[in-house]
């Protein structure tokens, strides 16, 4: 059994024994290829994949369909440790293919009669040294093609064209691209989710994307100015501490076993710091990602347990401001996942001063 497969038995076998149950299965995509490294999607638009993937306390499984089987076979699944069961397409449903050859009691990710539910982010947190070899590779690429279409970029550009860029961007890269907002400067201010519009991005815009590739997640926001307002580098600076804050506060509380809720009483603090109090009320701020663009998200009297080594991206917004990154908060070192080096950077380090990280400055863009 190879090294990722023997970690994931692992967690699993304990995850059996706490929850009496004799297997387990997913068939989301992500706890899919959190448990096996592949990809069970054909259709985008669908919460379950073509395949789940199973583990019985001996041995790893995957059921699909005679369409999928030996694609998957080929291409998805590891050739070693895996055993492959497939069921004729106008015969059944993965819900049924899983029932026809797990042990009972079962638990699973979607619907399967009779199986009870499991929940796939306990599961996969925190990280592993493999998960966050993988993550490193994905948050460098996704900075780069996030930074490489942001200094391309012209006020006169839309905000479509400026999503378009980045989504082609990062798909050559294999990389997915689930979130991805451009905000010129009216809607940037406006909204704090800026979808993108055919409005031109005029005097600075907001580029942010959440981007998977092979079941990992990360996002990050960088700012471009053209003429900047007069509020702008104000404003920025305390998202970046904010920011800052709630990593720090997220290191503390991993270390204590505390909860996401006291991370947020954390960020709220540093809102109050900053003499923006409010802002918190206007977005989510964001939390732990690995597996999903957030495996959790910090929120008043949230009681999800903070993990370390584990990723997070918080995004604290002041009215047309955001600082946004992936980053491994682990026991002993606080690393910025999604960062190229290359793009213009302050460092700013939390009030207790226990971590210290450079954080992405505005890029200032001159035109003719």
């Amino acid at each position: 059994m190879d090294e990722r497969l023997a970690s994931r038995a692992d967690r699993l076998d304990t995850y059996l024994e706490t929850h009496d149950v004799e297997a387990v299965w997913f068939a989301r995509p992500n706890s899919f290829a959190w448990l096996l490294g592949g990809d069970n999607v054909v259709d985008r638009d669908a919460p379950v994949g073509v395949a789940a993937a199973g583990y019985d306390g001996d041995e790893f499984h995957v059921v699909t369909d005679n369409i999928e089987a030996t694609r998957l076979l080929h291409e998805e699944v590891p050739h070693e440790g895996v055993r492959i069961h497939r069921y004729q397409w106008y015969e059944g449903s993965l819900a049924s293919g899983v029932a026809s050859v797990s042990p009972t009691p079962a638990a699973a990710d979607f619907d399967v009669p009779g199986f009870n539910d499991v929940d796939a982010s306990t599961v996969r947190q925190p990280l592993t040294e493999s998960d966050i070899e993988a993550y490193r590779e994905l948050g460098r690429d996704v900075a780069s093609a996030v930074e490489r279409v942001c200094r391309e970029l012209e006020p006169h550009d839309t905000e479509h064209e400026a999503a378009s860029g980045l989504r082609v961007t990062l798909h050559a890269m294999g990389i997915e691209t689930p979130v991805s907002l451009v905000g010129g400067a009216r809607r940037a201010q406006q909204y704090r989710h800026y979808t993108p519009t055919d409005e031109q991005l005029g005097d600075y815009a907001l580029v942010s994307v959440t981007a998977q590739r092979d079941g990992l997640y990360a996002s990050c926001t960088r700012t471009v100015a053209f003429d900047a307002p007069d509020w702008l580098e104000s404003r920025h600076e305390k998202t970046m501490r904010v920011e800052v804050e709630a990593l720090a506060a997220t290191k503390r509380v991993a270390a204590d076993g505390g909860t996401a809720g006291e991370v947020f009483d954390a960020i709220r603090d540093a809102y109050d710091d900053v003499d923006n109090s409010d802002e918190w009320l206007n977005h989510h701020q964001g939390g732990a990602a690995g597996f999903a663009g957030r495996e959790w998200f910090a929120a008043p009297d949230a009681d999800d347990a903070v993990h370390a080594p584990m990723g997070y991206a918080y995004n604290p917004t002041i009215e047309g401001a955001k600082s946004e990154d992936t980053v491994l908060v682990g026991t002993d070192e606080t690393e910025v996942l999604t960062t190229t080096g290359r793009w213009p950077t302050r460092t700013i380090t939390s009030d207790d001063g226990s971590i210290e990280l450079e954080r992405p400055e505005i890029l200032h863009i001159e035109t003719e």
